[in-house]
């Protein structure tokens, strides 16, 4: 028989779940979450037994038997930089993630969740392609502050997985070509890919701001903010992340409605909207020279891709410097399952995570 995979990718507006036989998807479903799901939770570590309870729920609608699973694969998150790749989810690991001392991101529930499942079963939970893993090269490490380095933290797996589509699509290697790839999510990353490493990338606190997050801000006014005695340091974080971006201007993280807001005719609306999609286009710039300018084709994926009016407005600032490929969603529960397969048949061998806790 073969392997049958559940792959589980929290996101900070859903949680997806996906059930593969070897290859073959069987099923996948997607639970949208609104702001009054999440309106009693603190943190995002706070949300981990609501999403438990949907991810089962989605399993006993599917009428999926527990006991023939061969594995569990999660999402990774903002662990310390880690190995591209899979890891077997340990100990350490869970520790860290539950300690509440890595920047809060709904990836980080990946791996609690494959493992709440995986455990009373006796089978393997994986994470695979972490949002953390770490690709680049030194030069692209060093800051003005000396005792703190820039570690990779973007949409490793999805980004990766379309490269390689796109690659395939024109007969092509994803190790033979130089992207940059823009994940427009919830969060917003964007990458160097250089022959099938990501060898820089800004991070969805780094860059544009994006529906629910404030990217990057000028760091004196971050000083005064959290010295002002006004805000606690779990306050600051969901300030930045999760009521930041779209949301903090129009009150809703929700793009189809401020679209539906600019087409009704408001100016603010549409006044906002225009201002992510040029930042997004800066990121973009910004990342060109890293590739020398030498940039095959610029992907825009992630679910906000799938705005024809969005994407029309990052494209036309961006195509000067390559082709744009528009590859609206994502295939990251393919990539996870896959991964996954990859590991359990031994054509690949999980890497040991050593909890190496950020300053």
């Amino acid at each position: 028989m073969g392997f049958t995979i559940l792959a589980i990718n929290p996101g900070s507006t859903s949680t997806k779940l996906a059930l593969y036989e070897e290859e073959t998807l069987v099923f996948f479903e997607q639970a949208e979450h609104s702001d009054e799901d999440f309106a009693g939770f603190i943190d995002i570590l706070d949300q981990l037994d609501f999403r438990l309870e949907v991810v089962r729920s989605i399993l006993n609608k599917h009428h999926v038997s527990l006991p023939t699973l061969s594995a569990v694969v999660g999402r990774g998150g903002l662990l310390p930089p880690v190995k591209a790749g899979g890891y077997l989810v340990n100990e350490k690991m869970k520790t860290l993630i539950l300690s509440g001392k890595l920047s809060p991101h709904a990836s980080n529930l990946g791996a609690l969740l494959a493992d709440r499942i995986a455990a009373p079963l006796g089978i393997p939970a994986y994470i695979y392609d972490s949002v953390s893993s770490h690709e680049f090269r030194e030069i692209a490490t060093i800051t003005g502050i000396p005792e703190f380095h820039r570690h990779s933290q973007c949409h490793v797996l999805n980004s990766k997985a379309m490269g390689r589509k796109l690659a395939q699509k024109y007969g092509k290697q994803y190790e033979d070509l130089n992207l940059i790839v823009a994940h427009l999510g919830g969060g917003i990353s964007i990458g160097a890919h250089e022959k099938g490493r990501i060898v820089d990338s800004i991070g969805d606190d780094s860059g544009p701001f994006s529906p629910e997050r404030t990217g990057s801000l000028p760091l004196l006014y971050i000083v005064d903010l959290c010295y002002s005695g006004q805000y606690t340091k779990r306050e600051m974080v969901r300030k930045i992340r999760g009521l930041g971006g779209i949301k903090a201007h129009l009150g809703t993280h929700d793009c189809r409605l401020v679209e539906k807001m600019i087409a009704d005719g408001n100016e603010k609306a549409r006044l906002v909207y225009e201002a992510e999609a040029y930042q997004i286009a800066k990121g973009i710039g910004e990342l060109a020279p890293v590739l020398n300018g030498d940039v095959d084709y610029i992907i825009l994926t992630g679910g906000l891709a799938h705005s024809a009016m969005m994407t029309s407005m990052i494209a036309e600032r961006i195509k000067f410097i390559a082709p744009v490929e528009i590859m609206p969603g994502e295939v990251e529960m393919e990539a996870l399952a896959h991964g996954a397969l990859r590991l359990l048949r031994g054509e690949e061998v999980p890497s040991v995570f050593e909890d190496e806790t950020p300053s």
